[in-house]
């Protein structure tokens, strides 16, 4: 039996749950409909109940109503949704869950698939997913549809939009039942060889690759998380769990629009979580001679006589500046001289990306020098070392000596954990 859970508020989005339930119901699925709602009287009957729901989260739904503060019910239901779907998921009764809904439906849902093991199927339909849905997904395998219209009755847009979200949450867990894939985080240091985290761009793409190529030889599994904002705070928080032997953090790019007023940054904290932990961490400066914006119609009225070059229809760069530059090396180095962990940083004095490679637009060798003294000038005095290549980031020389690099720390620091390739 094939098992998708859906969450919702049964008030307000009570038809459309049972619209959903009986398309589910014609694909062969079984369903468990949890009710998160709290004013309102539920449109359908509920297979868990909003009662049971608010007293998973610790409260009587009573309090809730009386107390009439919407946020802080938004609050307690979502705890308690997340409480039950896990429920659920132990009771083996779970195999997908879906999702509709506006803002506050889609904060209440995403908790509870946030707290699920990646690889449960997870489909959100949200009026909200068109915008910024970092707050929902986190570091998580959510997967967000937008709704085109709002989540209001069934209609000749959003029954389509709704179908299609249904049959493809069926799919998924009828996958799911018959082949058990959900990994939680706190197993994937276990699963045999050890693991690497590595950061990458498409400007850092062939350079990544080839240290990829050269750790799985030696026998480590490579994550490889792509510097989008979400891959960079994703790589921390798994930094953070103690999954990682080492990390290979090649592309900083993140860091560069935190500093810059950038779209892609991981905030405040990127570059932090090896050195904390005490994890071996081999660094380079991987596009910090850009900074990412969106469309180019959109480019701020500030940067616009920079060099701009548009990246694709949705991201537009921006060259970094000298004084940008000496900003940034300074900031590296002054995250990694607190590291407690072995500590290297990887200079490829020709350049940081396809774009700041010899001959590439960006090329600005007085810019990435301002970049590197800072640096240099940064992390004199501390542990971490400062090692320089006379090639660009993307000659696989470069990327092979990264990771002979870092395998090396892990040998020296863990020896159990580094593989004898």
């Amino acid at each position: 039996m094939t098992i998708v859970v859906l969450v919702g508020t049964l008030d307000t989005k009570g038809v459309e749950y049972g619209w959903l339930r009986e398309r589910l119901r014609r694909a062969g699925v079984e369903t468990v409909l949890v009710d998160t709602g709290v004013m309102g009287e539920p449109r359908v009957p509920a297979d868990v109940t909003r009662e049971e729901v608010a007293r998973a989260a610790g409260v009587e739904l009573a309090e809730l109503r009386a107390a009439g503060d919407r946020g802080g019910a938004v609050t307690a239901m979502a705890r308690g949704a997340e409480r039950t779907v896990l429920r659920l998921h132990a009771e083996g009764r779970l195999h997908g869950v879906l999702a509709v809904g506006g803002s506050g439906g889609t904060s209440i849902a995403t908790r509870a698939m946030r707290a699920l093991p990646l690889g449960v199927p997870k489909v959100m339909v949200s009026s909200m997913a068109s915008g910024d849905v970092a707050p929902y997904v986190g570091s998580s395998d959510i997967a967000m549809m937008y709704s085109v219209v709002d989540v209001a009755g069934i209609n000749r847009v959003s029954a389509p939009v709704l179908a299609n979200a249904a049959d493809a949450v069926a799919g998924m867990a009828r996958g799911f039942a018959a082949a058990s894939r959900a990994v939680h985080p706190a197993d994937l240091g276990n699963a045999g060889r050890p693991l690497v985290a590595a950061s990458m761009a498409g400007v850092t793409t062939p350079g990544v690759d080839a240290a990829r190529e050269r750790l799985t030889g030696l026998g480590y599994e490579v994550l490889v998380f792509h510097t989008s904002g979400a891959g960079g705070r994703t790589l921390e928080s798994l930094v953070d769990q103690g999954l990682f032997a080492g990390v290979l953090d090649l592309t900083l790019s993140e860091i560069a629009d935190e500093l810059c007023g950038g779209i892609l940054t991981a905030g405040p904290d990127r570059l932090s979580a090896a050195g904390r932990r005490g994890v071996p961490q081999v660094v380079s400066l991987g596009a910090l001679d850009m900074v990412k914006f969106g469309p180019l119609a959109t480019l701020p009225e500030r940067v616009r006589y920079r060099r701009v070059k548009v990246h694709n229809p949705s991201i537009t760069v921006i060259r970094t500046t000298e004084a940008e530059c000496a900003r940034l090396g300074a900031l590296v180095a002054a995250k990694l001289r607190t590291a407690t962990g072995p500590t290297a940083v990887c200079v490829p004095l020709r350049g940081l990306s396809t774009l700041g490679a010899p001959g590439g637009a960006y090329h600005d060798p007085e810019a990435d020098r301002a970049l590197f003294g800072a640096l240099r000038a940064g992390l004199r005095g501390s542990a971490a070392e400062c090692v320089e290549y006379d090639t660009h980031i993307n000659d696989p020389v470069f990327g092979r000596a990264a990771a002979d690099r870092l395998h090396a720390m892990i040998g020296a620091h863990s020896p159990a954990l580094a593989p004898s390739g």
